[in-house]
């Protein structure tokens, strides 16, 4: 009998991060959640199952994300979906949300990379949540379309460096996934409708989407396939980014005005 294959979900205690979990679990890994919220992260492993354990991990604390793939020497299949983003116009963000979000998405990445890049099993797999905006640029989105972007030239360099030890690094970039750190988009009115007349598959994507995915490139399926990234967006990369900034003065202006 082969040996059952671990992986490690970094982020996975909800929304894409948790969707992952639930579709490795499918095909047979058992699973580690390591999210900053530790509480979050043992109940959603509790209510899994027993193939599945928790630990916690802020992704921006390198002797965090380095004790926590120690923990994990051997791992088969790491995948990194931490997210943060704090919007507003380069001209008034603070100088504090620009770094909690490249600290996250960006930092956070290398350091997963890193430490995972140690201690992977030869020909594993790492997985990385990019964006739509890695690609496409969204006004008031500086700092996530900065570290987005980081982030898929990330993965062409790791892809690069552990290719002679057979380890796969791939990134999926998504688009509007009805996910925990989206749900504000739908406060700020017309601005979900904008996302979804720029998207040609006319919806919003689900976790279980993104996640099946994820199932594939831990899969011996993409055996041959290193240093890409998966537009995951219903076709909304075709198109134009909505104008968040707009949108958000709009409702403010009319909050004023009420």
């Amino acid at each position: 009998m082969s040996e059952q294959r671990s992986a490690l979900v970094v982020g996975g205690a909800s929304g894409i991060g948790l969707a992952s979990v639930r579709a490795l679990v499918a095909d047979g890994f058992r699973v580690t959640i390591a999210d900053i919220d530790e509480d979050k992260a043992a109940a959603a492993a509790a209510e899994i199952g027993p193939q599945v354990s928790a630990i916690e991990m802020d992704v921006s604390d390198e002797t965090a994300v380095s004790e926590g793939l120690q923990r994990l020497r051997g791992v088969h299949t790491v995948v990194s979906s931490a997210g943060l983003s704090v919007p507003g116009p380069i001209t008034e963000l603070e100088l504090a949300h620009w770094q909690s979000t490249i600290d996250v998405c960006l930092t956070g990445t290398f350091l997963i990379l890193k430490h995972a890049g140690r201690h992977i099993v030869d020909g594993g797999s790492i997985i990385c949540i990019a964006s739509l905006n890695g690609r496409q640029p969204g006004a008031g989105m500086a700092s996530y379309c900065a570290a987005k972007a980081g982030v898929l030239m990330l993965v062409e360099v790791a892809a690069l460096e552990l290719a002679e030890r057979g380890v796969r690094v791939n990134a999926i970039s998504p688009g509007l996934v009805d996910t925990p750190l989206v749900a504000g988009i739908s406060l700020v009115p017309g601005l979900t409708e904008e996302y979804l007349d720029n998207t040609p598959l006319g919806r919003s994507g689900q976790p279980e989407e993104i996640a099946d995915m994820v199932a594939f490139l831990a899969s011996d399926r993409a055996r041959w396939m290193t240093g890409s990234a998966v537009d995951l967006n219903g076709g909304a990369h075709l198109r134009r980014y909505p104008d968040v900034l707009k949108r958000i003065s709009a409702m403010a202006e009319a909050a004023e005005n009420s």
